[in-house]
């Protein structure tokens, strides 16, 4: 399957809580590269490139965990990058 980037935004309590780590945690166990890091209206921005399942799976994951809670979320297709790893900004 066709590897895609999308760009996210989470909005909510996600800052704090271990988000950002439990999104790389995540990312990496699907085989997804990317980013993700703070920004400074409390909510986490997040480029993940890989399958749409896959996507879909990581951002399924992060919405249903059991710490802090995820609102709603922003999301679009952006360009493929090519990237090979997932970091935490």
């Amino acid at each position: 399957m066709e590897k895609i980037r999308r760009h996210i935004i989470f909005y909510g309590c996600v800052q704090g809580v271990g988000f950002r780590w439990k999104a790389k945690h995540t990312a990496v166990r699907y085989g997804i590269s990317g980013w993700v890091r703070n920004l400074d209206d409390g909510s986490v921005e997040m480029e993940a490139e890989g399958t749409p399942r896959d996507i879909d799976d990581l951002t399924e994951t992060l919405r249903n965990h059991s710490w802090g809670s995820v609102e709603r979320t922003e999301e679009r297709d952006i360009p493929v990058h090519g990237d090979y790893s997932f970091e935490v900004r």
